[in-house]
C-alpha cells in the first residue's frame, strides 16, 4: 500500500547561487557526509547537490510534513543499495515519522528516483508498505 508520494523540481542554477554564496555552511547543515562526498567528487558537482536537495524535498512530502514537526534535513539522506538504486536512509525525527505512519505488522519502503537535465533537477519518492511476513524482503537487489 502506498504510504506517501512526494516531489520535487530544482534549478540547479539556484544550488549553484547558494554552493558559491554559502560553501560549507550550507553543505553541512543541509547534506550527510555521504552525500557531501559523493556529490564533492561529480564533476557536475551543483546538479548532484540538486538531486540530493530535490530528493530530501520530495521524501519529507512524502513523510506528510515538509521540513517541519521535528524533521530535520540531514535526518534524510540519499544513499545507493548494492545494485546502484537510489533510496532514502532516515534517522532521528524522520525515521520516527516513517514508524507511526507504517501500520502494525508492515515494513515500510522508500523508493526514489532523481534526475537531472540542466538546468533542472528532479526528484520522486513514494513511500509504501508491505506486510512483514511476504516471503520477499521489500528491498530486493
Amino acid at each position: 500500500m502506498i504510504l506517501g508520494i512526494g516531489s520535487d523540481l530544482i534549478d540547479i542554477r539556484r544550488i549553484e547561487k547558494t554552493l558559491t554564496r554559502f560553501g560549507e555552511r550550507f553543505t553541512n547543515r543541509v547534506f550527510t557526509e555521504v552525500e557531501r562526498a559523493k556529490s564533492d567528487r561529480r564533476a557536475e558537482r551543483a546538479a548532484s547537490y540538486a538531486k540530493r536537495f530535490a530528493a530530501k524535498e520530495a521524501c519529507s512530502k512524502a513523510l506528510g510534513t515538509g521540513l517541519r514537526m521535528g524533521i530535520a534535513w540531514r535526518e534524510m539522506g540519499v544513499v545507493n543499495l548494492p545494485s546502484g538504486k537510489p533510496t532514502v536512509a532516515l534517522t532521528g525525527g524522520a525515521a520516527e515519522r516513517l514508524i507511526a505512519m507504517t501500520p502494525e505488522g508492515f515494513v515500510a519502503r522508500v523508493d526514489l528516483t532523481i534526475t537531472d537535465d540542466f538546468p533542472l533537477a528532479q526528484a520522486f519518492v513514494v513511500i509504501t508498505a508491505w506486510p512483514a511476513d511476504w516471503p520477499e524482503a521489500p528491498n530486493p537487489d
